[in-house]
């Protein structure tokens, strides 16, 4: 230890990095307003998520990606949710993706052309957005379909947990490939339930022992082959806890890194979202959900809150939350119209489009 002195001296002759802030802002349009830019540089701000308003080409789209991360040494993540079907925010030049629910019912027929199908188009996905300098999809979702929920649907891969399991993970594995991380959600699970958050909270009555093996199957089974983050639903499961699960700590402490010993980074739903209202203001929702073991929260649709928000959250710092969110980046980019696997993507898309 003799030498401590002389290496911490010489480490802070070195230009430190600022760490990923904390929070996930969206945007107005499709360019950078002024106002935008000196937000973005904020530290408690650590990404970006962008919808359909902020996309209008390729090209654009590409700009805008480099714009965002000039802005300051951290490079902030940039997100999407790109699921397909339904939940597909980029379109036009880009290849239009089937809902996941697709693949569930080739599973039905033919298990293992189904996985290859999904491990397939999951790379596809991943290409396509790593070209246009996004770093993840807010995917797959791992939500069980049981025939009553209002927002899910199409959305989930299968009404069984075996098949949406298998499904996503052949997505993630092709995800993984590309060079891109994947974010599951929503956890524990918002298959049985009827309303939708985005205007209520939802209430599953539901005890635990019955949520184990459904809901928790398809989480537990994809952290185990790395699943590098995970969504909280904004759902209370009443006989469980008393707060919805982004702002409980026995389901993120607890049960999900205890338990299920996931090491990823926890990252909430958006908390401008109806269900979310029960944490309080919009200040207060993300304090509540940092501090029951959020690693990042996504404030959308709302500037004043955004801007209320990172005031509130200036001074949070975790040294293990910014490891995780670093590990959300995006790890290569590949070359889509001479790769040998684009074909065999637009073939298995195909086949689930001309299914009954």
């Amino acid at each position: 230890m003799a030498n401590s002195g002389m290496l911490s001296a010489q480490a802070d002759q070195r230009p430190r990095q600022r760490p990923l802030g904390p929070v996930m802002l969206d945007l107005e349009g499709s360019e950078l307003s002024a106002e935008e830019r000196e937000l973005l540089r904020h530290p408690a701000v650590g990404g970006v998520i962008l919808f359909q308003r902020n996309f209008v080409a390729p090209a654009q789209l590409s700009a805008l990606t480099q714009a965002i991360r000039a802005l300051d040494e951290r490079r902030l993540l940039i997100a999407v949710d790109q699921e397909g079907g339904r939940v597909q925010r980029f379109r036009e030049g880009l290849t239009r993706l089937p809902a996941a629910a697709r693949f569930g019912t080739l599973y039905a027929q033919d298990a293992r052309a189904a996985v290859d199908a999904a491990r397939a188009v999951g790379w596809l996905m991943a290409v396509e957005l790593r070209q246009l300098g996004i770093d993840f999809s807010f995917a797959p979702v791992l939500d069980v379909e049981q025939g009553v929920s209002r927002v899910i649907g199409d959305r989930a891969f299968a009404t069984t947990p075996e098949a949406v399991a298998a499904l996503a993970t052949a997505w993630l594995e092709g995800v993984h490939a590309a060079g891109m991380a994947g974010c599951g959600k929503h956890f524990p699970g918002h298959g049985g339930v009827v309303a939708d958050s985005h205007l209520e909270l939802p209430e599953d009555p539901r005890p635990l022992g019955a949520l184990e093996p459904v809901d928790l199957l398809p989480f537990r089974r994809l952290i185990a082959r790395g699943l590098e983050a995970v969504m909280p639903a904004h759902v209370r499961y009443s006989a469980i806890a008393p707060e919805p699960a982004g702002f409980s700590t026995f389901w993120l402490r607890e049960l999900l890194r205890g338990r299920l010993r996931f090491d990823g980074a926890i990252v909430s739903d958006d908390l401008d979202m109806a269900a979310a209202g029960v944490g309080g203001s919009p200040a207060a929702r993300a304090l509540a959900c940092l501090q029951a073991g959020c690693d990042m929260v996504l404030v959308c649709n709302d500037r004043q809150a955004a801007v209320a928000v990172v005031e509130a959250v200036a001074d949070w710092r975790l040294p293990e939350s910014a490891a995780r969110l670093e590990q959300l980046r995006g790890r290569s980019r590949i070359d889509l119209q001479r790769h040998e696997r684009r074909q065999a993507a637009l073939q298995a898309i195909a086949r689930v489009r001309d299914l009954d």
